[in-house]
């Protein structure tokens, strides 16, 4: 029997992986994804481009995603610059008028900015939809429970309530990119420093998108960070509780898992957590038989 030769065995590869991601393209035309990217993600330039590579390909097959950014370095070089020193309080950066104007201006000025022009640069369209633009994240101002049952104020800083809801799906509709900075309005029109996490997590329960995303700087969930064969691909509610709980997932995965979890509870599909710095880990984990990062399901 004649062999295929190299050039056509690569060809028929090719097609072979179209047609493995042809179903899930199909299952997800017209669904919207919420992708939160942010912290060190955004440092990295190539896998920044990479990444919105891989969203202008998701909106040109059908899908309908939602960028909602952080930008927690790029804020602490911007205060350092202005000699202003960061303070956090049980991981939330307490937000003064000073640090808010900062925050605002990296955000929604710069960061948010960058994202669009690039997403144009390379043939999508993309609009910022901000206090800058036009507005989509409602919130309110936040405290937090200190240890003896009092509320800790955190300044400026606050948690999504609501969205322009119409505004995001219309702007989906017509083709073009959302790209939300985690800075929302209170009732008076003031600005609110927002994690973008849970700005991320609230987008997705209030349009109970078919997925939420969040793009880390690891691959994922572990049973045990030092042995990467305990990447756990996928897991439920009840057990991201358990390893809560125990200490297995601590620091900053806490809120992140606690917001997935909300937005699971109010309807999302699936919530995955990806490691942005692996080429294309976006359409890897969305649009093949088995992903790459860790899943979390009702």
């Amino acid at each position: 029997m004649e062999t295929t030769s190299q050039p056509f065995q690569e060809a028929i590869d090719k097609a072979n992986v179209l047609l493995e991601a042809m179903g899930w393209i199909r299952q997800f035309r017209g669904r919207h994804v919420v992708i939160k990217l942010g912290g060190s993600c955004l440092e990295e330039a190539e896998a920044v481009k990479h990444f919105l590579t891989d969203v202008i390909f998701m909106e040109s097959v059908g899908m309908r995603p939602i960028l909602v950014h952080g930008g927690g370095k790029a804020i602490n070089h911007a205060m350092s610059q202005s000699g202003i020193e960061p303070r956090f309080i049980q991981g939330r950066r307490y937000t003064d008028d000073a640090t808010l104007d900062i925050v605002a201006k990296v955000l929604a000025g710069e960061v948010c900015q960058s994202l669009v022009d690039e997403i144009i640069a390379q043939g999508g369209d993309a609009t910022g939809l901000s206090y800058l633009t036009v507005n989509c994240l409602r919130g309110q101002r936040l405290t937090l429970p200190g240890p003896n049952g009092e509320q800790i104020d955190l300044g400026r800083v606050g948690e999504v309530t609501d969205i322009d809801r119409d505004l995001l799906l219309t702007t989906c509709r017509g083709g073009t990119i959302p790209v939300l900075p985690s800075i929302a309005l209170d009732q008076d029109g003031q600005k609110l420093n927002v994690n973008a996490d849970t700005a991320a997590a609230a987008v997705a329960r209030l349009i109970q998108s078919e997925k939420l995303v969040f793009l880390s700087d690891v691959p994922g969930i572990f049973l045990n960070r030092k042995d990467p064969n305990t990447l756990q691909s996928h897991l439920t509610s009840a057990r991201c509780r358990e390893l809560i709980a125990d200490g297995t997932i601590d620091a900053g995965m806490v809120p992140k898992v606690e917001a997935a979890l909300e937005a699971l509870q109010a309807g999302v599909k699936k919530v995955h957590i990806i490691d942005a710095r692996i080429p294309h880990s976006v359409l890897l984990e969305v649009y093949s038989n088995k992903g790459i990062g860790t899943e979390i399901v009702l």
